[in-house]
C-alpha cells in the first residue's frame, strides 16, 4: 500500500519536474570589455569630465543566447516597422525619458500629420531641469534632483513650455558630438545642496543660477525661432506646426502595490513629482493594450528594466531565461515580486517602432534606443541603436509606457 501510495505520489508530481527538471537555457561569465561608451562617448566628453578611471576587468554572468534563432535584423521587422527618425545618441547623460519620448512624439507627427521634423530633446531637458530645481524648492530639498526623470514629464513640459527643432536648439557646445551633463548636474546640484545647508529658499534665485548653470553647458534656448518660413514660439510651434494635443496621452503601468483599475502613482524616484496620472491595469489587459497599439500603426514610450542576465549587448536581444522564470509562469505576481524585491527597476526608457512574430508566432519588438548598450556592434550595421526584445520581456520587466489614448478607449469606463 505505501509503495502505491508513493508511486501516486511521483506520478502527480510529474508536471512539475518536466517543466522545472528540463532548463534549456545556459549561461555564462563575461568579462567587460570597452564599448561605444567607453571608446566613442568618453573619447569626446573626456576634458569636461575628468572622473574617468581606468576600468576593472570583472565578469558578468549573462545567458548564452550562442546558437539560438531569433529575429534580431530590421530586416525582420520590415513589414511592421512605423517611421521614426534615425537613432540618436543620448551620450554621457541621464536623459533616455526624454529622447525615447521625444522619439516618440516625431512618430506621432507623422502618423497624425505626415510631417518629418527632428525635436529638441535638449529643450525639455533645460526646462525639466528648472522645474525639478522649483520643486526642489519648494519640497525644502525633499525632491529628487536628478537627470532621470519619466516619459509623461515631457507631455507637462509641452503643456508649459513647447517644444522647438533641435536645428534651433541642440544643447551642444564647444564642438561636442556627444551629449554630457555629468560636470553640469555636479554643479547644479552642490549648488541646491548649498541652498538647503544655509536655507536660502529663494526660488527666484534658485531658478537664475540654475539657468545660468546650463546656459554655461548648453547654451540659452531662444523664445522664438524661425523654421520653414514661418516664425513660432515654442508653443505656437506645438499647436500650429505639430498640431499635438497632449491630453491624448496617457501613461499605462501595471503594478500590484496600487489598485487595478485606478490612476495611480508610479512610485520610483524619477516621477520626482510623483505623478498620479497614470493607469494601472493587469498585466494581461497591460499586453492586450500593448499589443493592440504596436499592431494598429502605433508606437510607445516604453520603460523598465534593462540590467537582466537575459539581455545581451552582443546580439542586442532581450530574453527571460528559463533558468529565471519559464515563460508560462509570468504572470502579475512574478512580475510585482521582481519590483518590490528591486530585481526589476526603473532603469531605461525607449521607443517601441514595430513588431514581427517568430516561426512559433510568438510576438517580437523592435525597439529604437539612445543609449550606448545598444551601439557595441558596427555603426554601419542597420541593427546600430536597436533592441529587439521578446514578448516575455516586455510581459515581465517593461513596467509602463506612454501611447495615444485612442488605444485605450474600451478601458476608460472601467476607472473611476
Amino acid at each position: 500500500m505505501k509503495k502505491i501510495i508513493l508511486a501516486l505520489m511521483v506520478i502527480s508530481l510529474l508536471p512539475t519536474i518536466q517543466i522545472f527538471g528540463q532548463s534549456k537555457d545556459k549561461a555564462t561569465f563575461k568579462e567587460y570589455k570597452p564599448g561605444y561608451y567607453q571608446n566613442f562617448i568618453l573619447k569626446d566628453v573626456r576634458h569636461i569630465a575628468k572622473e574617468k578611471k581606468a576600468q576593472k576587468k570583472e565578469k558578468y554572468f549573462e545567458m548564452d543566447q550562442s546558437g539560438m534563432s531569433f529575429p534580431n535584423k530590421i530586416s525582420d521587422y520590415k513589414k511592421h516597422t512605423y517611421w521614426h527618425q534615425p537613432t540618436t545618441s543620448q551620450g554621457n547623460t541621464g536623459t533616455c525619458w526624454d529622447f525615447s519620448t521625444t522619439s516618440f512624439f516625431e512618430s506621432e507627427v507623422y502618423r497624425l500629420h505626415k510631417k518629418k521634423v527632428k525635436l529638441s530633446e535638449m529643450f525639455t531637458a533645460y526646462w525639466e531641469y528648472v522645474e525639478k530645481a522649483k520643486g526642489f524648492v519648494k519640497s525644502r530639498g525633499t525632491s529628487v534632483f536628478s537627470e532621470g526623470s519619466e516619459s509623461n514629464a515631457v507631455t507637462r513640459i509641452y503643456k508649459d513650455y513647447g517644444i522647438m527643432p533641435r536645428s534651433v536648439f541642440d544643447g551642444f557646445k564647444d564642438g561636442r558630438k556627444f551629449y554630457s551633463h555629468a560636470a553640469m548636474a555636479k554643479e547644479m546640484t552642490d549648488y541646491l545642496q548649498n541652498v538647503k545647508k544655509t536655507n536660502a529658499w529663494n526660488e527666484k534665485v534658485v531658478v537664475a543660477t540654475i539657468k545660468a548653470i546650463m546656459d554655461h553647458y548648453m547654451g540659452t534656448p531662444p523664445t522664438s525661432f524661425t523654421f520653414e518660413g514661418t516664425k513660432y514660439t515654442p508653443k505656437t510651434f506645438l499647436k500650429n506646426y505639430l498640431q499635438l494635443n497632449m491630453d491624448d496621452y496617457i501613461d499605462v503601468v501595471s503594478y500590484m502595490q496600487q489598485p487595478f483599475w485606478q490612476q495611480v502613482e508610479y512610485e520610483v524616484p524619477d516621477n520626482w513629482w510623483h505623478n498620479k496620472d497614470y493607469y494601472n491595469v493587469p498585466l494581461k489587459e497591460y499586453m492586450k493594450v500593448l499589443n493592440y497599439a504596436i499592431e494598429n500603426g502605433y508606437t510607445m514610450a516604453i520603460g523598465g528594466d534593462v540590467s537582466e542576465a537575459g539581455f545581451s549587448r552582443i546580439t542586442n536581444v532581450a530574453l527571460i531565461p528559463d533558468f529565471d522564470i519559464p515563460g508560462p509562469y509570468i504572470n502579475d505576481e512574478a512580475r510585482q515580486f521582481r519590483f518590490s524585491n528591486h530585481s526589476t527597476t526603473d532603469d531605461h526608457g525607449m521607443h517601441m517602432v514595430g513588431y514581427t512574430k517568430d516561426k512559433d508566432g510568438n510576438m517580437w519588438y523592435l525597439i529604437k534606443d539612445s543609449s550606448s548598450g545598444s551601439r557595441n556592434i558596427d555603426p554601419k550595421s542597420p541593427e546600430f541603436g536597436y533592441y529587439f526584445f521578446s514578448e516575455n520581456y516586455v510581459k515581465l520587466k517593461m513596467m509602463d509606457f506612454l501611447v495615444n489614448k485612442d488605444v485605450f478607449k474600451n478601458y476608460m469606463k472601467k476607472f473611476k
